[in-house]
């Protein structure tokens, strides 16, 4: 067995259960607890005593919030390698999760974010419920959905790009509806997903700037417009290169290419500017008033873009 301060596993009746350990941050992971669930796991995948593992966050607030991004940051501020590694390790234990041997089930209660959703939309059963809110935020702190969610988003159409672009969250009868999660828990039967046409007139749309005119040309209810401030928010550079990977995954055969292509992208942008100063603005100071690199979505050029991709 396998125990940190902020990883607790054990295993009862042939279920090993594995608890994220920090409710006071709803969980954000660590490289610590990244190497721990890796340790764990690879030890569960072969122990005779584990029949099927299972995945659940200390406190109330939620599952996991995802990375610890303030520790990247003071990490990629000095230069520091781990910023690096922190990626290699988390995307390994994507993939580990995704293929892994035994029933694998997260508990999606409550907030479960960024690699929140790495560690829990990869497994075999995706309980969600009542509290659950999903998302994948990071236009807003200058990095892009990674975690292997493009695999997912890229095939469901334009709710899809509309979580990836804006950050926004969907609650679980969402999530289950374009493939997040599989599982309805509690009493009763999930909600309808609500019926958003202006989410798939808006986002079905060829392109980033095309997406933003549809928004804010939609003059018969609040929520485009609403959605259309919420993006012009985000990085611009984050957007349009989201934007290009969505895309590119689209086409990918299997999550093992969508995490190579987030290493590339990961590796690239938490060393960015932008990345810093997103952190800075949401967490660090919280003025909530970032200064990106790109003043609009309009001055992202497509040699931006490529940089990203390492072309």
């Amino acid at each position: 067995m396998t125990e940190t301060a902020e990883v607790l596993a054990g295993v009862v009746d042939g279920v090993g259960h594995i608890i994220l350990n920090r409710p006071r941050a709803i969980n954000a992971l660590t490289s610590t607890m990244i190497d721990a669930l890796l340790v764990q796991l690879s030890a569960w995948a072969v122990d005779d005593r584990v029949d099927r593992v299972l995945l659940t966050g200390a406190g109330e607030r939620g599952l996991c919030s995802g990375a610890d991004v303030r520790a990247l940051r003071e990490l990629a501020l000095a230069g520091d390698p781990g910023a690096d590694r922190f990626f290699r390790h988390e995307y390994r234990l994507n993939a580990m999760i995704a293929s892994y041997p035994k029933p694998y089930e997260a508990r999606m209660t409550g907030i479960t974010m960024g690699g929140g959703l790495g560690v829990s939309a990869h497994g075999a059963v995706r309980v969600v419920d009542a509290t659950s809110q999903l998302a994948m935020p990071e236009t807003g702190i200058g990095l892009f959905p990674d975690v292997g969610m493009l695999w997912y988003l890229s095939r469901a159409g334009a709710m899809g790009a509309y979580l990836a672009l804006t950050g926004l969250p969907v609650d679980g009868a969402t999530a289950i509806e374009i493939g997040l999660a599989d599982t309805w828990g509690g009493a009763g039967e999930p909600p309808a997903a609500p019926d958003d046409d202006w989410i798939t007139r808006c986002f079905s749309a060829d392109e980033p700037l095309e997406i933003l005119a549809r928004l804010e040309g939609e003059w018969e209810a609040a929520a485009p417009g609403e959605c259309a401030a919420v993006l012009r928010t985000r990085c611009p550079l984050s957007v349009a290169v989201t934007w290009e990977a969505l895309h590119r995954a689209k086409g990918m055969h299997g999550l093992a290419q969508v995490l190579a292509q987030d290493l590339v992208l990961a590796t690239y942008l938490v060393h960015h500017a932008d990345f810093a100063e997103g952190v800075r603005a949401q967490l660090v100071d919280k003025d909530r008033s970032p200064r990106w690199t790109h003043a609009r979505l309009e001055d992202v050029t497509p040699g931006d873009v490529s940089e990203a991709f390492g072309e």
